[in-house]
Formats: C-alpha cells, sequence, structure tokens
C-alpha cells in the first residue's frame, strides 16, 4: 500500500461534482504535483487531503490509517498556502514556532526546532524580524519552515508560488526541491504552471473537470500524453489536420506532404500533434515528412530561436537553437520542415 493512499475520491457542492472517482497513490518521499486548469479540482483534492473539506465519497490513508473525519490539527500534515498566511503581529522565530507551541512541545526543544528551520531555509539572521520586514520570497520561505517544523507525515503546498515574480519563484522551486529531497517528506504540489510541475516532480497527475487525465513522471506526460487534453495542455503544440489515406498502415496527407507512421488509424480524418523542438529547418535524412512554407515570424529567446511559418492546412511553430555564426531566417523567405514520423502524435477523431 502507498503511504499516502487516495481511493475513489469525490466531493460535490449541491448539484456540482468538483472530484470525481479520484484515486492516486502516493509512495514514502515521493513529490507529485497536481497539474490542471482554474477549476479542475486539484486545490479541492488538497484541502481534502488537508481536512479543510469533507469528502462526499472515499478514503484517504496515511501511512495505513483513514483519515477522513479527523480534523486537520490530527492528521500530522504541514500545509503551505498561496498567501503565505503569515501572522503579522508575530516575529519570524514566533511564526514558525507557533505549531510547535499549538503541539505542547517544551520552549528549549522548540528554540533548537526554530533555529534549525530557519538555518534549512537560509533565514537564520532573521528571526527577529517581522512578515513585513521580510521579501514576498522570503516569507514563502517562512510559512515553508513553519509547516515543517512540526515535522508533518505530509506536506501540502497550494500554488505557494504563484504571487511571486518569475525569478524568485524559480529560485524557491528549487530550494522547495532540494529541502524536500533532503528531508524526504512526502509532498503534494498543487500548480497550474507546467515549467513548475515538469521541473520539480517524481511524478504529475494532469487534472480535467474534477478527474485525474493522466498520472505520470514529467518525461511520459510530456512526450507520450494518454489524452487529446494532456496533449493540448501540457507545452506547446502544433496540430494539424490529416486525411487518412490507409488506415492500415497509417499513411496521411497533411501540411501539404505525406507520411507512413507504420502503425493503424482508427478514422478516416485526424489532427497530428507535433512539439516545436522534433520540427528541424530543412531536411534530414531521417525526416519522413518535409512540409514547405513561409515563414511568418521569429523571436529570439536567447538559447533557443522560435519560428512561427504557414504551411498549407495551418500554420506550425518551431525551436531551434541559437547559433552564433548563423542568423535565422527572414520574415517572409520561403523554408523547408522536416519531422521524423516517430515525433507524430494522432488524436484521433
Amino acid at each position: 500500500m502507498a503511504f499516502l493512499d487516495i481511493q475513489n475520491l469525490e466531493k460535490s457542492f449541491g448539484a456540482n461534482r468538483v472530484v470525481k472517482d479520484f484515486n492516486l497513490g502516493i509512495e514514502e518521499g515521493e513529490f507529485v504535483s497536481l497539474l490542471g486548469p482554474s477549476g479542475c479540482g486539484k486545490t479541492t483534492v488538497l484541502r481534502m487531503v488537508a481536512g479543510f473539506e469533507t469528502p462526499s465519497v472515499g478514503a484517504i490513508l496515511i501511512d495505513g490509517r483513514n483519515v477522513v473525519g479527523l480534523r486537520p490539527n490530527q492528521r500530522n500534515i504541514g500545509m503551505v498556502f498561496q498567501a503565505y498566511a503569515l501572522f503579522p503581529n508575530l516575529a519570524v522565530a514566533d511564526n514558525v514556532a507557533f505549531g510547535l507551541k499549538i503541539k505542547g512541545v517544551g520552549r528549549a526543544e522548540r528554540e533548537a526546532r526554530v533555529t534549525e528551520m530557519l538555518q534549512l531555509i537560509g533565514l537564520g539572521e532573521f528571526g527577529d524580524r517581522y512578515p513585513f520586514q521580510l521579501s514576498g520570497g522570503q516569507q514563502q520561505r517562512v510559512a515553508l519552515a513553519r509547516a515543517l517544523a512540526v515535522q508533518p507525515k505530509v506536506l501540502l503546498l497550494d500554488e505557494p508560488l504563484s504571487a511571486l515574480d518569475a525569478k524568485i519563484r524559480v529560485s524557491l522551486r528549487d530550494e522547495i526541491r532540494a529541502i524536500q529531497r533532503r528531508l524526504g517528506i512526502t509532498t503534494i504540489f498543487v500548480t497550474h504552471d507546467q515549467e513548475e510541475a515538469l521541473s520539480i516532480s517524481d511524478r504529475v497527475v494532469v487534472m480535467n473537470g474534477g478527474i485525474a487525465e493522466q498520472v505520470g513522471r514529467p518525461h511520459e506526460i510530456y512526450n507520450r500524453p494518454s489524452t487529446r487534453f494532456v496533449a493540448e495542455f501540457v507545452g506547446t503544440l502544433n496540430l494539424l489536420e490529416a486525411e487518412v489515406l490507409d488506415r492500415a498502415t497509417g499513411r496521411l496527407r497533411l501540411g501539404g506532404g505525406e507520411v507512413t507512421l507504420g502503425r493503424p488509424v482508427a478514422a478516416d480524418r485526424a489532427t497530428v500533434a507535433m512539439r516545436p523542438e522534433v520540427l528541424g529547418l530543412g531536411r534530414s535524412g531521417e525526416d519522413d515528412l518535409v512540409l514547405s512554407g513561409r515563414i511568418e515570424d521569429v523571436h529570439f529567446l536567447g538559447s533557443v530561436i522560435r519560428i512561427q511559418a504557414s504551411v498549407p492546412g495551418g500554420r506550425i511553430m518551431l525551436d531551434t537553437f541559437n547559433q552564433p555564426g548563423s542568423p535565422p531566417p527572414a520574415p517572409g523567405s520561403v523554408a523547408e520542415f522536416g519531422v521524423n514520423s516517430s515525433h507524430l502524435l494522432v488524436l484521433e477523431g
């Protein structure tokens, strides 16, 4: 049995079912992200695990014990909120010590634990400051230290980085992952940011409409999406409509070219998806499909150049590495774009 085992979980608010038959097993020490658009049910799942919402149906087992029906403070869970939720009238050290004090931990042990936590988050000299004297990133570190101070069995993070600017967000997410690995604590991280979920998770749960569309490791979610929603939601995707010339062999006509996939296709029409990075500028010996089109726009992103082009039947984007000695093609020029058929994902229907 998994360390955190969520079984047949459902939640309804009146006639609105926001979580539908949700199942997930998380191993001890694993970092799992719930990823999805607003309203998909990911925060509701987190709040049910925390004890802030009661499931309509289902069980939540932590280390073999069903915690449904227990109050939040009885579940040995640490939670970090999006809005920090620090006590403005308490100094940093007192904020971190708050949960320990509620649990009745003695003063000496409490002070030692607070010192340890502040050192862990890199704010060892900030114990006497108040939240208003800290930056947003520092406040979120304090919130994390407070959640970890009580030595919870499970750590829950509810979009903890969304209020921070981009540079701090990247830095802090890496710090959170490093601390989680160091402590070996089982963690659920809720986010709508694909890059966050893919970069720091052991596994990702992509949610849509209250269900888990796909559960897998980041590279599986990105490279082998199991549903059309996952394919379109995670990462950037090129979509071209294809005519199926031979269902048995998967021979398709799309974008002004033809390609044989070597695997059956069920319908006479299909949508073919491909990531921008699998397309190459020009043709190579490994390409099964070559599209011709006109460059519409070129975006210089530093190490990567994103090219937008029009081809018969649609528009595509491709990513290519910056070559300092070779400038990118100019908008308005005609070019060829090659791709190997193994990188084509057929979304039928």
